[in-house]
C-alpha cells in the first residue's frame, strides 16, 4: 500500500524534472502529461520545487503548473482498470495470496524500468506497469485484509491501509526536494518486495479455499490465521456451512455462461446493494476532496490568500493532516462504530465545508472583511474530518460488504467506478474553479457529498464486530441473524454419555 501512495504521488519529482532544460531526457508539456496519465488514481499536487518546474518557462503564469493535471485528469484509469479486471481475474482462479505475488511484479518491474530509463517510451511502460499494480492491489488489497483478520480488528487493518497510502504519498513529497527521481524510483522498489516476501509467508485466504469446498485446509488457514478459540470456531462453521449450501446449486459453466451470469449479477439484490453503496462511497471520496484538492491545492490556496509560492508546504501540511487523519481514523473505528465515525465526521465536514463556502462567497461581494486565516483554518478543519470518515470507510466498504460470491466481480466493478470518478473530478475541477471560483465549486462538491452521506445512512449496515458471513446474510435476507451469546450456547449443549 505504501508503494501505491508513492506511484500516486511520483509525478511530483518526476514531471518538472523531465521539464527541466537540463534533463538527459528530453519532453514536451504534451508528453509530460501521458507520463502522468499511467497510473489509476491521479495525485499530482503542486511541485515542491518551484525552481525546478515549469514557473521557469512561465513565470507569469505559476497556475501553469497544474494544467498536467487537467490533462492527465482526460485519461485517467489508463493502467488501473486493466489491473482491477487483473485482480479480479487472478484473485478468483488462483486464491488471494498467488494474485498478490503476481500483481506486485508488474509495478516493481516497473519502477526498475524507470529507473534506468534513458526515454521517455521506457518510462511510460514503467508507469503502465505501475498503475497496473496500483489499481491491483486496491480491491485484493482490501478483500485480503477483510478475509484474513477477525471482525474484532478489520476495521483497524483497513483504515491503516488508506494510512499507508498516504504515508508513500508524503514520503515522495520529502524526498522530492533532496533527492533525483531515479533514486526515489529505486527506492519505490522497496515496498513492492517487502510486500511480496510478506505474502509468500501467508497461508491461503480460509475464504477462497471454502468456495472451493477444500475445507480441510480452510479449517487449517482459518485457526492459523484466528487461533482455536468458541468465536473462531463459531465463525469457520457458519463459513463452511455456507459454502456447502451454495456447493449443491453450483453447476459447471461454460465461457459464453459464465459472462451471462457475470450480467445476472446486476439482477441480485446482494449485489446490487453493495455495489450501489460501494458507488456513494466512491462519489463520497472524491467529493470530499480527497485528490481533487491536492491536485489543485496552489489554484485554491493561490485565490484565497492571493499567494501561489509556497506549494511545498502546503503539501506538506496536507500530507501531514492526511496520514494523522488516517492513523486516527484507525484508532477510533476500533472504539467506535463505523456508521456513527463516518457520519459524525461526514455531517460535520459538511457543515464546515459549506461555512466556510458562505464565507468566501460573501467576502468576494464586500459584505464581510476578507481574512485569510479563516478560511484556511477552516478548510484544515474540514480535511481533519474528513479524513476520518469520507476518505478510510468508503475505502474499507471494499473488504467487508461483497458476499463471496460477488466478491471478485465487485471489486472490479467497484474500482472502475471510482477512476472513473477520479476522472470525472479532476476534470471538472478546473472548469469550475474558472467559473464559480473557491466558493462554488466545493459548494458543488459540498452538496453532492451531503447526498451521497445521505444515500449511505439509508443503506449501510453497521459492520463493527460483525463477521464476513453475518454480512453475507445481510444483504441475502435483509437483517442480521440474532447472535446466541456464548453463555447461552454452553447452557444449551447436553454432555454426551
Amino acid at each position: 500500500m505504501m508503494g501505491q501512495g508513492m506511484l500516486l504521488s511520483y509525478t511530483t519529482s518526476l514531471l518538472p524534472a523531465l521539464r527541466d532544460p537540463q534533463s538527459p531526457i528530453q519532453t514536451d508539456l504534451n508528453t509530460a502529461s501521458w507520463v502522468g496519465k499511467c497510473r489509476p488514481c491521479p495525485y499530482i499536487p503542486p511541485t515542491p520545487k518551484p525552481s525546478a518546474c515549469c514557473w521557469r518557462f512561465h513565470p507569469d503564469r505559476p497556475e501553469h503548473c497544474v494544467v498536467v493535471s487537467d490533462f492527465t485528469a482526460s485519461s485517467v484509469g489508463v493502467a488501473g482498470i486493466p489491473g482491477f479486471f487483473m485482480s479480479s481475474i487472478l484473485m478468483d482462479i488462483f486464491g488471494r495470496r498467488i494474485a498478490h505475488v503476481l500483481v506486485i511484479l508488474p509495478g516493481t518491474v516497473g519502477w526498475l524500468l524507470i529507473y534506468f530509463a534513458s526515454n521517455i517510451p521506457t518510462i511510460m511502460v514503467g508507469r503502465v506497469l505501475g498503475g497496473m499494480t496500483a489499481g491491483a492491489t486496491v480491491s485484493l488489497g482490501a478483500i485480503a485484509i477483510g478475509e484474513y483478520t477477525s471482525p474484532k480488528y478489520r476495521g483497524m487493518f483497513l483504515n491503516l491501509k488508506t494510512a499507508s497510502v498516504s504515508l508513500g504519498g508524503m514520503t515522495v513529497h520529502i524526498l522530492a526536494n533532496y533527492v533525483t527521481w531515479r533514486t526515489i524510483a529505486l527506492v519505490a522498489t522497496v515496498p513492492h518486495v517487502v510486500a511480496m516476501l510478506i505474502v509468500l509467508t501467508w497461508p491461503e485466504s480460509p475464504a477462497w479455499l471454502a468456495s472451493r469446498q477444500e475445507f480441510n485446509k480452510c479449517e487449517t488457514s482459518f485457526y492459523w490465521l484466528r487461533g482455536k478459540t468458541e468465536q473462531s470456531s463459531r465463525e469457520l462453521e457458519e463459513l463452511i456451512k455456507a459454502q456447502m449450501e451454495r456447493s449443491r446449486t453450483r453447476k459447471v459453466l461454460s465461457f459464453t455462461d459464465k459472462v451471462v451470469e457475470f450480467f445476472k449479477k446486476f439482477t441480485k439484490k446482494d449485489f446490487m446493494k453493495p455495489f450501489i453503496i460501494c458507488i456513494a462511497g466512491a462519489v463520497l471520496l472524491e467529493t470530499c476532496g480527497r485528490h481533487i484538492f491536492p491536485a489543485y491545492a496552489m489554484l485554491i490556496i493561490g485565490e484565497i490568500t492571493g499567494n501561489s509560492t509556497h506549494s511545498f508546504y502546503y503539501t506538506l501540511c496536507l500530507d501531514l493532516i492526511i496520514v494523522t487523519s488516517a492513523v486516527s481514523s484507525s484508532i477510533l473505528v476500533r472504539m467506535t462504530k463505523r456508521r456513527t465515525l463516518l457520519f459524525s465526521t461526514g455531517f460535520a465536514a459538511f457543515c464546515v465545508l459549506m461555512t466556510v463556502c458562505t464565507y468566501l462567497f460573501l467576502a468576494s461581494r464586500d459584505i464581510i472583511s476578507k481574512d485569510h486565516t479563516l478560511p484556511i483554518a477552516l478548510f484544515v478543519l474540514y480535511f481533519i474530518l474528513a479524513n476520518l470518515g469520507c476518505t478510510p470507510i468508503p475505502l474499507a466498504l471494499l473488504g467487508e460488504i461483497y458476499p463471496l460470491a460477488h466478491r471478485a466481480a465487485g471489486s472490479a466493478m467497484t474500482g472502475i467506478v471510482m477512476s472513473l470518478s477520479v476522472m470525472l473530478g479532476l476534470q471538472l475541477t478546473p472548469l469550475m474553479l474558472d467559473s464559480l471560483k473557491v466558493y462554488g465549486t466545493f459548494a458543488v462538491y459540498g452538496s453532492v457529498m451531503g447526498v451521497s452521506l445521505l444515500v449511505l445512512y439509508l443503506m449501510l449496515p453497521e459492520t463493527k464486530d460483525r463477521t464476513l458471513q453475518e454480512i453475507e446474510d445481510y444483504f441475502n435476507y435483509g437483517s442480521f441473524r440474532k447472535r446466541v451469546d456464548d453463555d447461552e450456547a454452553t447452557t444449551k449443549m447436553v454432555p454426551l454419555s
